[in-house]
Parts: C-alpha cells; structure tokens; sequence
C-alpha cells in the first residue's frame, strides 16, 4: 500500500510540473490584470525582485524535487498546505464539501444494496421469466441514459421545466431553510436531494443488479448446487443456503468502495442542480492550477482506496473460509 501510495503522487506531481499556466503565472496574470485596469504598463509595472517574491510565496523559487519531499514532509505531520484559491487550509476546503459528497455517496450505497442484492437474486431464480425481462429492459434503459441528461429530463418533467412542479430545479436547501424547524429542514433537504440521488445512483443501481444476478446464475449452474436438490432440499432453499454466499464474492469486491464515499461526486450533475460537491470542487481545482487542493485530494483518495481494497479482501475470507492469501 504504501510503495502504492507514493507512485500515485509522485506521477500526480510530475504530470503538475508539465501543466501550463500554474499558481504563479495565474497570480501575475491576476495583477496585470489590474494594472491594466488602472492604465499602467504592465510590462515594467512589476519588478524582477516581485516576481521572485511571488515564486518564493508559491514555493517554486525551489526545484521540483524539493518541493515534493517538502509537501511529502508536511503530509506525514498532517498537513496538506494552503489552497492557493481559497487561501485557508486545503482540509478545511476539502471538509466544507464533504458532508453533501457523504450524504450522495453513503445513502446512494445503502440503497444500491438494500434493493439490488434482493433483486438480482430474484432475477436469477426467475431466469427469462415476464419479471426478469421486464426489469432488465428497465435497468437497461437507466444504465445507458448519462446521469446528467436524465438530470435534464427530470427538471423537465418534475421541476417545473414543462410539465409538473414537484421538486426544486436546483440547490440543496430553500432560501429560507434556517428558519424552519428540525424536522421541516430535514424534509427540506431531502426534497432537494431526490432528483440528484436518482441521477447519481441509476448506473450503480443498474450494474449491481446484473452482477448480482450473473454471479448467483454462475453457481446455481454448479454441481454442488444440483447435489443438494437431488438429495432433497428444495430449490429456492438450496440457492439460499448454498449458492447466495458464493454468489456475494464479487459483491464484495463493490463494497470496497465504502472507504472512498466521502470524496463520491458526479461534476456534471452537480452542474446540473447547482451542488457544490467534491465532483465540482476537484473540477475548479484544476482549472484554477490550485495543486495543493487537487494533491490533497488525491492523495486521501488514493489512502482510502487502499484501506477499501484491504477490507474487501477480508470481507472475502469472511464469506468464504476457503480463500487463504498466503
């Protein structure tokens, strides 16, 4: 994990390095700007020493490789610099968005699973049936539609766009949600949150389903299953007891994913409903060449992938006592 982690962000660093038009140059670009503004030259209006003086602020008066041990020290004492935008610590930059990206990513995970697992497994016992086409013409139909276009549809048809008025077209809370009462902000919030949630989870719900369905086909095809029937268990019980915990193998790999959920953002339906998340966040980050931010993130990103793959890899022994890593 750890040769792991520092490959990731010496290849972030070096690819910055190749990247045009950095914190400095956007800072004097900034400058020129207004002294434009004001009618002076800006071509003699800023001194060599003030140039230096903003490289030895931004810390590029220094080699590249020194700047990364340095930010490689800060990291091990917990620290993960200055926005070069926002001018405040990039983990209170990155805390600010993090409730909303969690509320997105943690509720949109629970109910992936809470529906998906139970109706794969249906889908899998009613192979070809009326049911099973049904819905996969369904899940089909969400899992090929991008979230952000059906984020589109939905404020057509729901928020007021053509048709009905249901749902606000954009935000996460009213103007007036302050003033309301616990309970009343709580509604609030989550009418706000409904169409986004549907937009973000629709391609996880769709995948899910037909993993969860093509894995439990896989073992219900296995002699041991058919061993069981023959010998008298009835079928449905014989999936349940002896195919569904074989089955859940590649399901675990997907919960992996429960370490990173903090950081879950979708920058085009954030776009669309006007959320300021991590998705965005990472977007203006590179945009505004504000290194440290995007280093930051990375980085914590990376660390909880790890730990994700880490769990998953128990969860796998914890399944199915049969699998040793040694």
């Amino acid at each position: 994990m750890i040769p792991t982690i520092l490959g990731i962000t010496i290849l972030l660093f070096t690819l910055i390095q190749f990247l045009p038009g950095g914190p400095v140059e956007q800072y004097i670009a900034k400058i020129q700007q207004s002294l434009s503004a004001q009618g002076l030259d800006v071509n003699t209006a800023i001194t060599e020493a003030e140039m230096e003086n903003i490289r030895a602020y931004y810390g590029y008066d220094r080699p590249a490789y020194e700047r990364y041990f340095l930010w490689l020290g800060n990291v091990l004492q917990l620290d993960l610099g200055e926005s070069f935008s926002y001018h405040e610590p990039v983990w209170d930059v990155i805390k600010q968005r993090m409730p909303i990206s969690l509320f997105f990513g943690l509720t949109s995970f629970l109910i992936a699973y809470a529906v998906c697992i139970p109706l794969g497994f249906k889908k899998a016992l009613e192979h070809q049936s009326g049911f099973d086409i049904g819905s996969s013409a369904i899940i089909f139909a969400g899992y090929v539609i991008p979230g952000y276009v059906l984020g589109l549809l939905l404020i057509v048809f729901f928020a007021g766009g053509s048709y009905l008025d249901l749902f606000p077209v954009s935000g996460v809370v009213s103007d007036d949600w302050e003033f309301m009462g616990p309970v009343d902000q709580v509604l609030d919030f989550l009418h706000h949150m409904a169409l986004p949630m549907v937009c973000y989870m629709v391609g996880e719900f769709a995948f899910l389903t037909l993993l969860m369905k093509n894995s439990l086909l896989d073992e219900i095809g296995k002699d041991y299953l058919r061993t069981a029937v023959v010998k008298g268990a009835p079928f449905r019980v014989a999936v349940w007891k002896h195919a569904l915990r074989n089955a859940l193998i590649p399901i675990a790999t997907r919960l992996s994913e429960i370490f990173t959920l903090i950081f879950a953002g979708a920058l085009l339906i954030e776009k669309v409903f006007n959320i300021d998340g991590m998705g965005l966040l990472v977007y203006t980050s590179i945009l505004d060449r504000d290194y440290n931010v995007v280093m930051g993130i990375i980085l914590m990103v990376g660390v909880l992938t790890m730990l994700g793959r880490l769990f998953s890899d128990i969860l796998y022994v914890v399944i199915d006592p049969r699998i040793r890593f040694d």
